[in-house]
């Protein structure tokens, strides 16, 4: 019942406020900086609350995160080598999601902990911080098995997507 609520009465200008234009915009630069440095993609992707129906049937922040890397079509590049980093707000949940060619490549407990780190930061009020902090580390993780080729055409957007 605490989760419905939470999210029921999660106002949106509180998404833009955390998340605003100059914000965004600086995590799209970091996304692009990242991107020059290795050849896979990476996405950031910030929804304030979920939908009561989606909490109705028990969502968790992991299925949405799943769902956003299908809609958004992170799965969709040649190498099947993309990242999506998504924040939940209401719940303040972090969620990393990489498609399969990254599989065996990076162990889930090295993206948890990239996903605590940002919830740390975020739990201190600090979005902007938590948010290229987890860039930072995902673009880390993707130099090393992905390094650049100097061939890298932007399969998906830099700009992060505010849901």
């Amino acid at each position: 019942m605490n989760r419905l609520l939470r999210h029921l009465l999660f106002p949106d200008w509180l998404t833009r406020r955390r998340f605003s234009g100059r914000v965004l915009e600086r995590i799209e630069a970091a996304v692009a900086a990242s991107e020059r440095g290795h050849s896979a993609e990476l996405r950031f992707a910030v929804e304030g609350a979920l939908h009561p129906s989606q909490l109705m049937a028990g969502m968790t922040g992991r299925e949405r995160a799943l769902e956003v890397f299908s809609h958004l079509r992170i799965w969709d590049t040649a190498a099947n080598n993309g990242v999506l980093i998504t924040l939940l707000l209401a719940d303040r949940d972090v969620e990393i999601v990489a498609d399969r060619g990254l599989n065996g490549l990076v162990q889930p407990a090295e993206w948890e902990a990239i996903s605590r780190e940002m919830e740390a930061c975020f739990q201190r009020g600090e979005f902007e911080a938590g948010a290229l902090l987890g860039i930072e580390r995902v673009d880390g993780l993707l130099r090393r098995h992905f390094p650049g080729t100097g061939e890298n055409p932007n399969e998906l957007p830099d700009a992060p997507r505010v849901l």
